[in-house]
């Protein structure tokens, strides 16, 4: 009899270890998805940014002139007094860095950048290409 009353909870069990998460790959988890777009006027970069705000966001240009896109925020491990409980829960952020070479004609001075519906859009204008540089021939001497 003992061995039957030490089973009869497995079935709570299997439910309750199912709902955790610890055993599922988490892929992608710091790094949200990224879409470039190159139009005749700019470059836009969109970042997936659901559930952050600016302030979750640093953009700006390295030493190299290379574009940085990094976000940080901390995982919210506190409880809330809910009515139930979770038997999953995966939202959780953490920090995330992209570093963007930006081409030549990007107009490093007039990038902007802002967050809407849980997207970072930074759009780069393009150099105006006011002057085409000639080809020229160089005498050997």
């Amino acid at each position: 009899m003992m061995p039957i009353r030490r089973t009869q909870n497995w079935l709570p069990g299997v439910f309750n270890d199912f709902f955790t998460n610890d055993w599922i790959e988490k892929a992608n988890v710091t790094s949200p998805a990224i879409n470039v777009l190159e139009t005749e006027a700019a470059f836009k970069v969109e970042v997936a940014a659901c559930g952050m705000t600016k302030d979750d966001f640093n953009v700006r240009i390295d030493g190299d002139e290379n574009l940085i896109i990094s976000m940080e925020r901390k995982d919210e491990k506190r409880e809330e007094k809910k009515n139930g409980r979770y038997l999953r829960r995966e939202f959780s952020y953490s920090s995330f860095r992209q570093t963007l070479i930006l081409p030549d004609n990007a107009d490093k001075e007039n990038i902007t950048a802002n967050v809407e519906n849980g997207v970072l859009h930074i759009e780069i204008p393009k150099l105006k290409d006011e002057t085409k540089k000639q080809q020229r021939a160089i005498e050997i001497q």
